[in-house]
């Protein structure tokens, strides 16, 4: 067996399973779980109606490069969110999802033949794909700590110069999960100073992007474009999965850099990833409608509005930027207490920060959080906020 497979940790749903073990619910309360950010909205009519459609294509393989119609659709949907022309041919990649993609990059970029181990950097707290993707890569992770004081930013003036020359592959999350934070252009410029100096290629998961409150959140290709520069050792990701409600499709894409995407092409040619014929057909439909979108938008909104009032007086937080989830510290800075005991009390299920995170640089900077995922109906968010303020308050 690959000897790194002991290397990964459990995942963050795992730990929790362990967590609320033996504990005993309030029977006389429905249950509300807001631990995992899994979209619970209705899927858009305009998917389903194409999926319906396409049934046809059952009877044969899917290209990997995905059909032209899908690249098409992806690089318009580009053009029309940011301002960004991305050639469909050659810098526009259709994959199942993003966490399939970001987990698969790393293995076709890191290059693990050399005397020195590789180091990808990872923001922390963090999505538990980047830390596998990695260690599977035969690399070394090193997490950048994302703090309040920081604006949720990861601090690239504390990567020591010696990590820098060993870092092949940079995560970045904007908007962040779990904290909801958005790299500004200022931010942007700093890490592609840093890409250019060091080499190093940046991968930028930003399938939370369509859900915001005010301002679109800038994107990584936006940002270069905006500095003046081409997508040289730049990636984004993207996906279906939150913008449209349909995570059960594993629908999204990558853009950036050719190079870098015709061999992450060849890569996953003998992968055997290609998108079902239906769902690059129903993908079409989601990214050419931004009806749905717009609808999802407001319900996300809807629940924040009526949310933030119940929790201020108890939980300590900021606003997110964008995205769907409440990254509050609670009283007393045990998360993991503090979620035991609201399960038990009141039958609803949060998620502790410090199993989004690792012990770094003397911290664990999800220590005290919780994660809150508003994915569940507006009634039901605010009857689990009502519930968390009564426990919070006790």
């Amino acid at each position: 067996m690959n000897p790194h497979l002991d290397e990964l940790q459990p995942y963050p749903f795992q730990r929790l399973r362990q967590l609320m073990a033996g504990a005993t619910p309030n029977a006389a309360l429905a249950h509300v779980n807001l631990s995992i950010g899994e979209p619970k909205h209705p899927a858009p009519c305009c998917v389903k109606d194409a999926i319906a459609s396409s049934l046809h294509g059952l009877s044969g393989y899917p290209a990997t490069q995905g059909s032209d119609a899908l690249r098409a659709a992806c690089a318009a949907w580009l053009q029309r969110r940011y301002g960004v022309t991305a050639d469909p041919a050659t810098e526009v990649l259709p994959v199942n999802g993003s966490r399939e993609a970001l987990f698969a990059f790393a293995q076709a970029l890191v290059d693990s033949s050399g005397i020195e181990t590789p180091v990808v950097i990872s923001p922390n707290p963090f999505y538990q794909i980047y830390e596998g993707a990695a260690l599977l890569a035969g690399a070394e992770p090193y997490y950048v700590n994302t703090l309040p004081e920081g604006r949720f930013q990861p601090d690239w003036s504390s990567v020591p110069e010696a990590v820098w020359r060993r870092t092949q592959l940079v995560f970045v999350c904007s908007p962040g999960n779990p904290t909801g934070a958005v790299m500004s252009l200022e931010d942007w410029k700093t890490l592609f100073d840093l890409s250019d100096r060091y080499g190093f290629t940046i991968a930028s998961d930003e399938c939370y992007s369509e859900i915001y409150f005010a301002t679109p959140p800038l994107g990584g290709l936006e940002a270069a474009v905006k500095l003046g520069r081409g997508f040289e050792r730049l990636v984004m990701f993207t996906s279906l999965s939150k913008r449209s409600n349909v995570p059960g499709m594993r629908s999204g894409f990558v853009a950036g850099d050719a190079k870098i995407l015709a061999q992450f092409l060849r890569y996953r040619t003998y992968h055997g990833c290609a998108m079902s014929p239906l769902f690059q057909s129903a993908s079409v439909a989601a990214w050419d409608d931004e009806a749905h979108v717009l609808e999802n938008r407001a319900l996300y909104a809807a629940k924040f509005a009526a949310v933030m009032p119940i929790l201020a007086s108890v939980l300590d937080f900021a606003a997110p930027d964008a995205g769907f989830y409440l990254w509050a510290r609670v009283p007393g800075d045990d998360d993991a207490a503090f979620a035991r005991g609201l399960f038990e009390r009141e039958h609803v299920t949060v998620l502790p920060g410090r199993f989004l995170a690792r012990e770094a640089h003397g911290v664990n900077p999800g220590e005290g959080f919780i994660r809150i995922a508003l994915v569940a109906p507006l009634e039901e968010c605010v009857e689990a906020a009502q519930r968390i303020a009564r426990y919070a308050a006790r």
